[in-house]
């Protein structure tokens, strides 16, 4: 019996241990590493990135401008480009919405303040590629047309521009501050000889930006001329100009540096940062301290490989997850919070520019292993910004909220890092917060706590919404359940699985819930605003905080294998509205875009993990390369590097808050990452090639991983994870045992029934069909505001306007009950279209504008019929002859939606429909700015009079006007209208 047990035990051994083989080294550098990094990967396509010079996380971003407007010229900078306009001193990173570009300075030969955009002579300059030198903390471009070489480098706040003119003679400074957005107050201040002073208030993403500044000229300033109306004068004693030249002395033409401290506090901030940064320091110096604290922050990563291209696209984005979020806070502590006030701390640093629709994903999962002390600073910030602003960011830039992006992803920030021990905060105020921006009545909050999702009718991207609140409920709800707030933890719980709500089982897709219809007619490859940036098929995967409950809708493991296949294997093209982050296509699979992040690996929740490293490695070697256009979408501060850093190690945290990161495939031979705590965490990957992707097996310390996925204590204790490649899909990590999972067993919800047959307004009768996605759940119904509940079993009938209300009931748990009205349009009443309306925006179809429904101010809750440039053409038939008094009818304005009043509007009768007669034409002058959005009813004086027919023509504005943002790409207007009411 002995014996026996020992070779039951040295089975298990063999099996399970690695035999004994020399200590696994650690990954080595084999040059610098900043030497790998290419500035240049991202400015060009949509990729949105500078190539300038900043620290990591730095306030100031010194980089070249080289272009003032439009979308690619987001960050300033676009590869394409052949002029630059000068060099100014904060930046954006991958983002979707320009704004920055602050402090614009450009050396140049003459005195001219005309920046050249308009082709005219001006101080802008030819430059050329083969002159352009990027790497971090350091930029060096040759302006060929004036043959100047400028160099620049920074500190955290502060930083220095080098420029070397071709002589002594006619060397200029132009000074800057009507740069790109709009200004909204300035000062330019001669303080002495060698320094000007003032700051640059502006308004563009963030609507009241205040930057202050001090710039320092190494050579005497000889004069300054500054433009005022128009004209140039040598005095500026009421500080009126926005814009200034410098003059300099310097007979032996040495290059002249300057040194610029900034400040979002007030000037002496500005001198302070420069002088405790920079003081008397050289620009070899600055320069210097610059590139070494880069190369040490790039060391928390060292990958081995023998392809250069992995290994630069590899520090290129692990760079740019190091220059967002942006310190935004001076060296004595003081900044402007979100209150616009000053405040002061010396506990923690404070930072802006949290894009954190896009980087809770896999941005800030990787700081909680890479920059666990910044990640307590970045949860602090949100904390101070909760006390200032009254709510945690979603997307805030230099002390304004956005309002753009949707969530309230600062949470799932916090409870991840909670939850793997970053605790350097006031925990109970974080939860506090978490649960304030979980329990507003905005942006769609109010319907989602009532009904369990948000309608269609109530919320634009009511899908997208749904779904993301759903899953940043699931992480309040894993930190209250690990503080023992039991009543919390069952709150958020339940609210996690809403994304229930929104599944429509016969499509298997995340559909709009209107009026508790699904919206239709429904085309998953149609972008429309239920999705953020998205379509239905980019959105349907996302619920990643119950994949197991996402698996049971689908109908089983097979049912999402099937599903993810008909994802990646979709043809490329959208329908519905033109989305340009939506880029990276694979089928209908968008990389350019966040939502589809996770996707790939989802096929090893299905057991078919082989897949996952097939679309994994698919993505890493076609969708990011070493080449200006190297992103395939907008970086978006870190999110889409971060990405490719997890991925290229081998593993993806597709939940933060489960503290597991799930295998993929490896792309280096090795990685070390070194750890804050000094512990080390090694991968290793043997016989790895372009073919051997697929993993045969994994050993973590040593020991067989019978599991796909790692945890976040495996990483932070430090150790070895091997991989063993081969170029066949295995077995390994397909049996049930192994599969990672994400499953919520407890307080389980009763999803809200639905309509699944019925018209919300009718002709002559409905016949209503009613359903649930738990088939178990009874549902009960009542028609009108009296009586009793009944229990639905068969279809009925509404023959009259009224309401519904419904609900569902099982194991004594409800669902919210919802109501609709339903309305009874005129049996004798039909509608003739001659214009085509937008599907996305059709009201609820043909007969939406008699259907006695009405559009609210909001466009995207689909209540109002939309006509892309086309003119709307409407004939309403009231079946007979009738006495008419009146017509009117609703149209809608949202200029910065595009959406504009008809240049005018005609109103015809007829008796027999074929000879009509023009009652009145009302004309519009549409074409002038208004920033309101407005409602406009438009009334027709029939006379009392009788017809029969009543034909109303609007005719579209056509091409936007010249002041709007959409002109220059030669966009078009939208006609909204509702509701043709005859008296």
């Amino acid at each position: 019996m002995k014996h026996l047990f020992s070779i039951v035990i040295t089975a298990l051994l063999f099996t399970n241990c690695k035999p004994e083989s020399p200590p696994i080294e650690n990954a080595v550098k084999d040059q610098l590493l900043i030497n790998y990094v290419n500035p240049f990967i991202g400015t060009g396509g949509h990729g949105h990135t500078y190539p300038g010079a900043t620290m990591p996380f730095g306030m100031m971003q010194l980089s070249p401008d080289t272009r003032l407007d439009g979308w690619d010229g987001c960050s300033g900078y676009h590869y394409s480009d052949q002029y630059i306009y000068g060099f100014s001193h904060t930046h954006l990173s991958g983002t979707g919405v320009s704004d920055y570009g602050d402090i614009l300075l450009m050396p140049t030969n003459t005195i001219n303040f005309n920046n050249g955009s308009n082709d005219q002579p001006g101080y802008r300059a030819h430059f050329s590629h083969d002159n352009e030198v990027a790497q971090p903390g350091y930029y060096k471009v040759l302006l060929d047309s004036t043959n100047i070489t400028v160099e620049l480098t920074v500190s955290k706040r502060s930083g220095i521009h080098k420029y070397q003119f071709p002589s002594e003679k006619e060397q200029v400074v132009i000074l800057d501050l009507d740069h790109r957005d709009q200004l909204l107050d300035y000062k330019i201040q001669k303080v002495n000889d060698s320094t000007i002073s003032g700051f640059r208030h502006s308004k563009a993403w963030a609507t009241d930006q205040r930057l202050f500044y001090t710039i320092q000229f190494s050579k005497p300033i000889k004069s300054v001329t500054y433009q005022e109306n128009g004209t140039a004068i040598s005095k500026n004693y009421k500080y009126q100009s926005k814009q200034a030249a410098v003059e300099f002395n310097n007979p032996k033409n040495d290059p002249i540096y300057v040194k610029v401290g900034i400040s979002a506090v007030d000037v002496a901030g500005a001198q302070r940062n420069l002088e405790q940064e920079i003081g008397a320091k050289t620009f070899e110096q600055v320069k210097t301290e610059a590139q070494n604290t880069w190369e040490t922050q790039l060391e928390k990563i060292v990958v081995e490989s023998q392809n250069d291209d992995y290994k630069t696209n590899f520090y290129t984005a692990l760079y740019h997850t190091m220059i967002a979020p942006n310190l935004y806070q001076d060296v004595d502590g003081r900044y402007r919070g979100m209150d616009l006030d000053i405040h002061e701390t010396q506990e923690f640093d404070y930072y802006t520019v949290f894009s954190l629709w896009d980087t809770y994903r896999a941005a800030h999962p990787l700081y909680t292993i890479i920059e666990q002390e910044k990640t307590n600073d970045f949860i602090n910030t949100f904390l101070a910004k909760y006390d200032e602003g009254g709510i945690m960011p979603i997307w805030d830039l230099s002390a304004n909220y956005t309002g753009c992006m949707i969530g309230y992803h600062a949470v799932p920030v916090i409870s991840d890092a909670y939850l793997k021990g970053i605790r350097n905060y006031d925990t109970e105020k974080a939860f506090e917060a978490m649960k304030h921006s979980a329990t507003r009545d905005q942006l769609g909050l109010k319907s989602y706590k009532t009904f369990g999702f948000i309608p269609v009718e109530e919320e634009s991207e009511s899908v997208s919404k749904t779904l993301e609140y759903a899953y940043d409920d699931w992480t309040i709800a894993q930190m209250a359940k690990a503080m023992g707030k039991n009543e919390d933890f069952k709150t958020y719980t339940e609210r996690a699985q809403y994304y229930k709500n929104i599944y429509d089982p016969e499509s298997k897709f995340m559909r709009g819930r209107f009026r508790n219809t699904w919206f239709a007619p429904f085309d998953p490859y149609e972008v429309n605003f239920n999705y953020t940036e998205a379509n239905s098929w980019q959105y349907s995967f996302y619920v990643p905080q119950d994949i197991s409950g996402f698996i049971n809708l689908l109908g089983g493991k097979d049912q999402l294998e099937e599903q993810l296949d008909e994802l990646f294997t979709a043809e490329t093209e959208t329908s519905g509205r033109n989305q340009a982050d939506i880029t990276g296509l694979i089928g209908q699979y968008a990389h350019g875009n966040e939502p589809s992040h996770h996707m790939a690996y989802l096929y090893s929740f299905a057991g078919k993990p082989h897949k996952t490293m097939e679309k994994v490695h698919q993505i890493l070697t076609e969708l990011y390369t070493n080449e200006p256009d190297g992103i395939s979408g907008n970086e978006d501060c870190g999110q889409m590097s971060a990405w490719y850093v997890f991925s290229s190690m081998g593993f993806y945290p597709v939940t933060p808050g489960s503290n597991q990161y799930i295998i993929g495939t490896p792309l280096f031979d090795k990685a070390t990452i070194n750890l804050e705590s000094g512990n080390q965490f090694t991968i290793q990957a043997y016989d790895l090639s372009t073919t051997n992707k697929y993993i045969e097996y994994v050993y973590l310390n040593g020991e067989k991983l019978d599991r796909s996925y790692i945890t976040h204590n495996d990483i932070i204790q430090g150790g070895v994870l091997e991989f063993y490649m081969n170029d066949n899909p295995a077995v390994w990590g397909s049996r049930e045992h192994q599969l990672p999972k994400t499953e919520i067993n407890e307080h389980l919800i009763v999803p809200v029934p639905f309509i699944a047959e019925g018209d919300v307004a009718f002709k002559g009768e409905t016949q209503v069909t009613l359903n649930n996605i738990d088939e178990e759940a009874t549902i009960y119904y009542r028609l009108g505001y009296k009586g009793e509940f009944k229990q639905y079993k068969t279809p009925f009938t509404i023959e009259k306007a009224m309401s519904l209300t419904t609900y569902s009931e099982k194991n004594d748990i409800k669902s919210a009950a919802v109501e609709t009205n339903f309305y009874k349009i005129d049996p004798n009443l039909s509608i003739q279209l001659d214009s085509k309306y937008a599907n996305q925006y059709n009201a609820g179809g043909n007969d939406a504008l008699i259907d006695g429904i009405l559009g609210t101010q909001d466009f995207r809750t689909g209540t109002w019929q939309g006509y892309h440039d086309e003119d709307l053409i409407a004939t309403v038939d009231l079946g007979s002859q009738k006495v008419i008094s009146t017509v009117s009818i609703n149209f809608l304005q949202d200029q910065g939606a595009w959406i504009f009043y008809p240049t005018e509007v005609e109103c015809l009768v007829s008796k027999d429909g074929k000879q009509f007669k023009s009652m009145k034409t009302i004309t519009i002058d549409t074409a002038t700015k208004n920033d309101d959005v407005l409602i406009k009813n438009m009334a027709f004086d029939i006379n009392s009079e009788s017809y029969r027919y009543v034909k109303i023509v609007a005719k579209k504005m056509g091409e936007l006007p010249t002041w709007h943002l959409g002109y220059p790409h030669d966009g078009r207007s939208w006609i909204f209208s509702d509701e043709i009411s005859i008296q």
